[in-house]
């Protein structure tokens, strides 16, 4: 699917879980809004990760609390869109956004941990013909990615990073690898350190920054 004709706001899309969301999410967010000259980003925290086990996940609303959270003072839209969608896989998801928004040009921004393991989403293929992919790389993972059976698929359309710069002239498929001063920080490591975040976490009335509607939840 060509996205070269949108007009609208040029929308990185990042996905996760986000339990919790910390300061690397929102620190590649960032870098890569500014080598994309993206417009804003959406986080879409996921009501259940299909490749993540159900234990030590924590709620919803506390989870989108705390991507609000890390979110605050930056151009980036925390949303459970999945849930109005009523979509689980990435696949979905992407499609039911490029139908919602038909002016928005999309980029789906992921980390090279979750390359490594592309190749076990559902239609992974699928998802680099809907929109440009942008990885971003973190420590570790690097020679997971390269040596993935997804990367070897993907590499043919692997672009530089000039060919997103311009959103206006976008289309899928396209692959640009995102470099920058690694950050270690890692949502398991936080509930490593801390297993009672989600308990003591605060929710308070929050509304879908994409949808405007109430988070399920979240407490008035």
């Amino acid at each position: 699917m060509a996205v070269r004709k949108r007009r609208g706001p040029a929308t990185g899309l990042l996905g996760g879980s986000f339990n919790p969301a910390h300061g690397g999410h929102r620190r590649i967010t960032l870098f890569a809004m500014k080598a994309l000259a993206l417009d804003e980003a959406w986080w879409l925290v996921s009501p259940g990760n299909p490749l993540k086990p159900a234990a030590g996940m924590a709620p919803l609303a506390t989870r989108v609390a705390s991507a609000r959270r890390q979110a605050r003072r930056a151009p980036i839209r925390v949303t459970a869109i999945e849930r109005e969608l009523g979509t689980r896989f990435t696949v979905d998801t992407l499609r039911a956004l490029l139908l919602r928004y038909p002016r928005r040009r999309f980029v789906w921004l992921m980390g090279t941990d979750n390359l490594a393991q592309f190749h076990k989403w559902k239609h992974w293929r699928d998802i680099a013909k809907l929109m440009p992919i942008a990885v971003i790389a973190r420590p570790g993972y690097d020679a997971a990615a390269l040596a993935s059976p997804a990367m070897a698929c993907l590499g043919r359309i692997r672009r530089p990073r000039s060919s997103l710069v311009h959103p206006e002239r976008w289309s899928a498929p396209a692959l640009v690898t995102l470099r920058f001063d690694p950050d270690t920080r890692s949502a398991t490591a936080l509930r490593r350190a801390d297993p009672d975040w989600a308990r003591k976490s605060p929710t308070g009335l929050s509304r879908d920054a994409v949808t405007h509607r109430p988070i399920p939840g979240t407490a008035a």
